[in-house]
C-alpha cells in the first residue's frame, strides 16, 4: 500500500459533483468516436505501455486459466490482451459503453473468443457472486460516481475474488491540475483506498506504476499511475448504501455547456498527449540521479 508520505504529495482534487467533460456519458460518447481511432497507436504508447500493463495486472493474481474474468471499461481490449495470456479467452468478458472502442476489440485475433458487450460500469449486467476476477484499467476516470462502480465490482465477485482497478493519480503541478480538473477524474491515492474500504474489500493494496521515462515523478499526475486491488471477504452485495446516480443521462445536454466543456476537454487531451513527450525529453536531458 502507498505510504502516507506518498499520498500527501498529491493535492486535493475538486469536488466530484463538478462536471468534467469526459465524465458526462453523452458527451464522452462523441469524444470516444474520435479518440478510438488513435487509442492503441498513440495514447497507450504514451501513457500505458505493455510493460506497465504487465506490472499493473501482476497484483490481480491471474493464476488459473479457468478463472471467470470481467474487464470493465475494456475499450479496445488493450488490457484484455494481457489478461488472455493468463486466462482462457472464452472465460473473459469485455464490457464498455463505447461501441466504437469495442469495435476495435472485436478485430483482435487474441480476443475472438471473449464475450464483448456494451454496458455501464456503475450498473453491471452480471449476477452477484459471478466472477473470480474484476479488472478495470483506464476507466475509473470516466465514472461519474467511482464509489458506485467499485461497489458493483464487489457485488459481481465471488467470495475470495479480487478486484483490480488501474487508473490515474492526481497532479500537484498547477497547470497539470487545471487540465486534469476540466477533463476527467484524477483521484488521490488515498481516495482509491477509501472507496475500496467503504465497498467492503479487505487486503487492499496500491501499487504505483508509470512510464519508465518519468523516473517515478508524479507531480504532473499520470493517466495510468496506480494499480489498486482488494479481496471480497463474503458473498452477496456490498453493505454500502448509496442514493440515486450522480448523472441522469436522460436529461437534455445544455448546448453552451457542451461546447465549453468540449473545447476545454480537447485542450486537456492535447496537453496530456504532449506531456509524456516533454517528460521523455527531460529524461534524455537531465542527468541520472537528479529529479525531473
Amino acid at each position: 500500500m502507498a505510504s502516507s508520505k506518498d499520498s500527501k504529495t498529491i493535492t486535493k482534487p475538486r469536488s466530484a459533483s463538478q462536471p468534467r467533460f469526459i465524465q458526462h456519458k453523452k458527451e464522452a460518447f462523441w469524444f470516444y468516436r474520435l479518440i478510438s481511432i488513435a487509442y492503441d497507436h498513440i495514447l497507450n504508447p504514451c501513457h500505458f505501455t505493455e510493460k506497465m500493463r504487465e506490472e499493473a495486472l501482476e497484483p490481480a493474481d491471474l493464476s488459473d486459466r479457468n478463472m471467470i474474468v470481467v474487464d470493465v471499461g475494456g475499450g479496445t481490449g488493450f488490457t484484455t490482451s494481457e489478461i488472455v495470456k493468463h486466462v482462457d479467452a472464452k472465460n473473459v468478458t469485455i464490457l464498455d459503453q463505447s461501441p466504437d472502442q469495442l469495435a476495435k476489440a472485436k478485430k483482435k485475433a487474441a480476443l475472438k473468443e471473449c464475450m464483448i458487450i456494451e454496458g455501464d460500469a456503475e450498473d453491471l449486467p452480471f449476477p452477484t457472486d459471478y466472477a473470480d476476477r474484476y479488472v478495470s484499467a483506464g476507466s475509473i476516470e470516466y465514472w461519474p460516481d467511482p464509489q458506485r462502480g467499485i461497489k458493483e465490482a464487489y457485488r459481481v465477485l465471488k467470495v475470495g475474488g479480487k478486484a483490480c482497478i488501474i487508473g490515474p493519480v492526481y497532479p500537484s503541478n498547477w497547470l497539470s491540475r487545471f487540465f486534469a480538473d476540466v477533463w476527467m477524474l484524477f483521484p488521490k491515492e488515498e481516495e482509491y483506498i477509501a472507496w475500496f474500504q467503504k465497498a467492503g474489500f479487505t487486503d487492499i493494496q496500491l501499487k504505483p506504476i508509470g512510464p519508465k521515462w518519468y523516473r517515478g515523478a508524479r507531480h504532473h499526475g499520470l493517466i495510468i499511475g496506480c494499480s489498486v486491488t482488494g479481496v471480497k471477504p463474503e458473498s452477496g452485495d456490498s453493505h454500502l448504501q448509496l442514493g440515486s446516480k450522480d448523472e441522469d443521462v436522460s436529461k437534455q445536454v445544455n448546448p453552451l455547456g457542451f461546447v465549453v466543456r468540449f473545447i476545454l476537454g480537447v485542450m486537456a487531451s492535447i496537453y496530456y498527449l504532449f506531456l509524456p513527450i516533454y517528460m521523455w525529453l527531460k529524461d534524455k536531458i537531465v542527468p541520472e540521479g537528479r529529479p525531473i
